[in-house]
């Protein structure tokens, strides 16, 4: 399992688009075969700025989402809302302390 973190920008005037959409479409990427959590994230200097954090079991298991309908239609939406080009992290979790 690994952990994908996704930094986003937006527009300021777009945030709550965004917002919105995820509310719909956050219950199928957390379904969608191999995630094993989602979080959604906000800067608290820049509101304008999420993260996404997602277990994932493996690398194959991300990729099938990033290939698939779900994955295109959201792009779709989100893309054209971001001020910046969003940058997306692969990591392994060393260290977990509840």
């Amino acid at each position: 399992m690994f952990v994908r973190i996704v930094k986003m920008g937006f527009y300021e005037d777009k945030v709550d688009d965004f917002l919105a959409n995820f509310d719909i479409v956050k219950q199928d990427i957390r379904n969608f075969d191999g995630n094993r959590f989602l979080e959604l994230y906000r800067d608290k200097t820049n509101p304008t700025v999420f993260f996404t954090y997602s277990y994932w079991e493996t690398e194959a298991h991300l990729e099938a989402y990033r290939k698939s309908a779900l994955f295109c239609e959201t792009w779709a939406v989100t893309k054209p809302l971001f001020n910046s080009k969003p940058e997306a992290w692969s990591v392994d979790k060393l260290v977990s302390l509840p």
